[in-house]
């Protein structure tokens, strides 16, 4: 599903985000991506979605070679994964119901089941009755819960969070997880960059260390 072949990016003046990243997240895992400020999880999520652009190396994800995809397909690849942004990246023009349904609308998706899945995945999250509210109104919780209905709607076949319990009191945090928990059930590879290391020994399962923007662990 997810696989990286020494991996390497380097920002403006040279400095290593990620240094020879080889790993492998097989279709329908749940994965922890862990590491202080800095250690590269962000970078690494967004390779995966094909954001950001390794400086060396090939990252493979559900079989598509980024690196030989035109760059005019790689936003059609993104439709099958969910991301779930540390910042939110909500627009602050729309409503609550309008940021979650965009990419629905976007890809040509009828009205009446736009409707029925944005509905879904809010009551999910439990703000439904946020609807129609500006997300700027919204709490930070409130707003982190609206990112994670806003990539849910898609019904992705891999879903990316970054950091996505940081805004949350410990109460909705296990809550939000176990619904990570639940998707994944359902055929969902998930990946999960945090650095709640008490989330991580809670919840159990595979991890993913990254130390300086490398593999130690």
């Amino acid at each position: 599903m997810i696989q990286l072949f020494h991996v390497y990016k380097n920002y403006d003046g040279g400095v290593p985000a990620l240094t020879d990243i080889t790993l492998k997240i097989a279709k329908g895992e749940f994965v922890f991506i862990t590491g202080s400020s800095g250690a590269g999880k962000s970078t690494l999520l967004k390779i995966i979605f094909g954001l950001e652009a390794p400086t060396g190396g090939q990252a493979i994800v559900d079989g598509r070679n980024y690196a030989r995809i035109p760059a005019y397909e790689i936003p059609r690849l993104r439709r099958k994964i969910g991301f779930i942004f540390q910042d939110f990246k909500l627009l602050t023009n729309r409503t609550v119901f309008e940021n979650v349904a965009l990419s629905l609308r976007i890809t040509g998706v009828r009205p009446a089941e736009v409707r029925k899945r944005v509905a879904r995945a809010l009551s999910y999250v439990r703000l439904q009755h946020r609807a129609n509210f500006n997300p700027l109104s919204l709490s930070g919780g409130e707003q982190q819960r609206v990112a994670v209905a806003r990539a849910l709607v898609k019904e992705p076949t891999i879903l990316l969070a970054d950091e996505p319990t940081g805004n949350l009191d410990p109460e909705l945090a296990v809550e939000m997880m176990e619904l990570f928990r639940e998707v994944n059930s359902k055929g969902t590879t998930v990946v999960v960059a945090t650095h709640d290391q008490g989330m991580i020994k809670r919840l159990g399962g595979r991890t993913i260390a990254l130390e300086s923007g490398r593999l130690v662990g």
